[in-house]
């Protein structure tokens, strides 16, 4: 059986079977080779996609499991987590000959501070994928986001305010297992901080276990991008039919952020993003 027709199967029993079944089979099934861990709103349900669709990756019965990032989630244990996956790959292997890894991706651990030693535990050699967008236009898309759901009803500068009182408030900036579930929807401008988040998770992985890819340059130049992520995960080349963006802001309608308001977040975000590229080396070019 083909790499294809193998992930076809694997997929539709992972979709069909109850999740008592799948439960009740964990012990059998593998646990992720790679996370895409984030960010909200930086395309990497864009990325996922693409991954998904490589011949030799198979997937969670959903993308986006939240075991980690879940308290309710993670106190199921790692069967209820296994059960998300297919069958362990020496299984896989009698039927399929090609080498298969498994993936799934949750946009929102890389922002949770408890997510990064929770997967050291279980996943110690886990590979990990992080976009990271322009934390002015992420935060705007965020916002669009909310209102788009009927979540948020206050402007974007209203919103912005309110995110800043309330961090001021609970002065939570130097604690970061203080959990508030509005300060995580909510979150504008403190999911663009990468730095705050990307220390954290370095401190539990080694740099060559962790990819950092740039939102922008998966939307200017999708197949080179790609390939960044098919040779971090030592895949072979392949490439989907099409580039097609998902969850994307460009099927709804447009409206442009105040051009002070631009200015304001520049400046805001301007330190954090230097104390980024000096971290990571590199130059995102972000205004």
């Amino acid at each position: 059986m083909n790499s294809k027709n193998t992930k076809l199967a694997i997929r539709h029993s992972l979709r069909n079977l109850a999740n008592p079944v799948r439960l009740a089979t964990s012990s059998v099934r593998s646990l992720p080779d790679f996370i895409v861990i984030g960010g909200m709103k930086c395309a990497s349900t864009s990325l996922w996609y693409y991954l998904a669709q490589h011949p030799n990756v198979l997937t969670a019965v959903k993308k986006e499991v939240h075991f980690f990032d879940s308290d309710s989630n993670y106190s199921k244990g790692i069967n209820w987590y296994r059960s998300h996956f297919p069958l362990s790959k020496n299984f896989i292997s009698a039927i399929d000959s090609n080498k298969l890894i498994i993936g799934e991706a949750t946009p929102s651990y890389v922002f949770c501070p408890r997510a990064p030693k929770r997967i050291v535990e279980i996943l110690p050699d886990v590979k990990l994928i992080a976009l990271l967008r322009n934390p002015i236009d992420r935060a705007y898309s965020h916002y669009r986001h909310l209102v788009r759901s009927r979540r948020e009803n206050l402007s974007f500068e209203e919103a912005i305010e309110k995110e800043r009182k309330i961090r001021r408030q609970l002065e939570i900036a130097k604690d970061s297992s203080v959990h508030n579930s509005n300060l995580v929807t909510y979150s504008y401008l403190q999911r663009g901080i990468y730095i705050n988040q990307l220390k954290l998770w370095f401190s539990f992985f080694s740099k060559d276990q962790l990819l950092i890819l740039k939102t922008e340059d998966l939307a200017s130049n999708p197949s080179k991008t790609y390939k960044k992520a098919l040779d971090f995960l030592g895949l072979p080349d392949w490439e989907p039919r099409q580039y097609e963006k998902i969850n994307s802001d460009s099927g709804h309608n447009q409206t442009v952020m105040n051009e002070d308001t631009r200015a304001k977040l520049a400046d805001f975000f301007e330190p954090h993003n230097q104390r980024l590229y000096k971290y990571l080396e590199t130059n995102f070019g972000w205004s």
